[in-house]
């Protein structure tokens, strides 16, 4: 099924589900998509490397794109509610990450001091003390736990390379609650596997592992674009509110995409 990649640097801003209007930031190269993860449902299609020095966004292009895309938006009264890395594959990975989150944060004070910053992340990486510390710094570090199982999260979102889930979830555990949580929900049938993290036993899994790790929020959602696998099916808006139910029940704010 097709998918699409970002071809510039700054795009939007862009309505999202989840974060309002939106000005995006890719720091990855425009033609490809370099993850950590290859997960089954990614809107960018499948990972082509694993980890590269190559090809990422300099820093001084980004914070001079940045800069330009700002003062356009302030100077023709349009609206912006958040700056998001996001883009074709995981932001952390950039050699710069920290450096390129410090110069976001002085633009957008400069500039736009009511926008938020996020970070759209699939978690793989914050072990490395720079890049947990630049989360640390940004208002909406959106973080990825699809499964508390690590045969799951093998499935549905492949990991490259090397891989703890207890690691990781320590690692989440060590935000201290200065974090949300992403969560997508899917049901496939991918190399003879039925997948579906929408399991009573996934479900309380999950809600177990949120109970650690203590979020200030819950993002939950299901696909909204092509998948690069065939299949893929929805989680219905009344299946994810029972889920955030449960969520809540346990203290914590919940926002649903359905």
């Amino acid at each position: 099924m097709a998918t699409f990649l970002f071809d510039k640097i700054i795009f939007g801003p862009v309505q999202s589900r989840r974060l309002g209007a939106s000005l995006g930031i890719n720091l990855m190269p425009n033609d490809r998509k370099i993850c950590t993860f290859d997960c089954i449902y990614c809107e960018c299609g499948w990972t082509d490397q694993i980890s590269s020095s190559s090809g990422f966004h300099d820093r001084g292009e980004v914070q001079k794109s940045l800069e330009k895309r700002l003062q356009s938006m302030k100077d023709h009264g349009e609206p912006l509610d958040a700056i998001t890395f996001a883009g074709n594959g995981e932001p952390t990975m950039h050699p710069r990450f920290d450096l390129i989150i410090q110069d976001t944060l002085a633009l957008r004070n400069r500039i736009f001091p009511e926008a938020q910053i996020a970070v759209l992340s699939n978690a793989s990486l914050i072990h490395k003390p720079k890049v947990f510390n630049a989360l640390k710094r940004v208002n909406q570090n959106i973080l990825k736990l699809d499964s508390a199982f690590e045969t799951t999260v093998r499935h549905l979102n492949q990991p490259r390379g090397r891989f703890d889930l207890k690691r990781l979830i320590k690692n989440l555990i060590a935000f201290e609650g200065d974090l949300i949580i992403q969560t997508l929900f899917v049901r496939v049938k991918y190399k003879s596997r039925h997948i579906d993290n929408t399991s009573r036993e996934e479900v309380d899994a999950w809600l177990e592992v949120l109970q650690q790790i203590t979020p200030r929020q819950v993002m939950i959602y299901t696909i909204a674009r092509d998948t690069p696998v065939d299949g893929m099916e929805r989680v219905s808006y009344e299946d994810l509110r029972r889920i955030a139910d449960r969520v809540e029940a346990r203290g914590i704010p919940v926002q649903i995409s359905d």
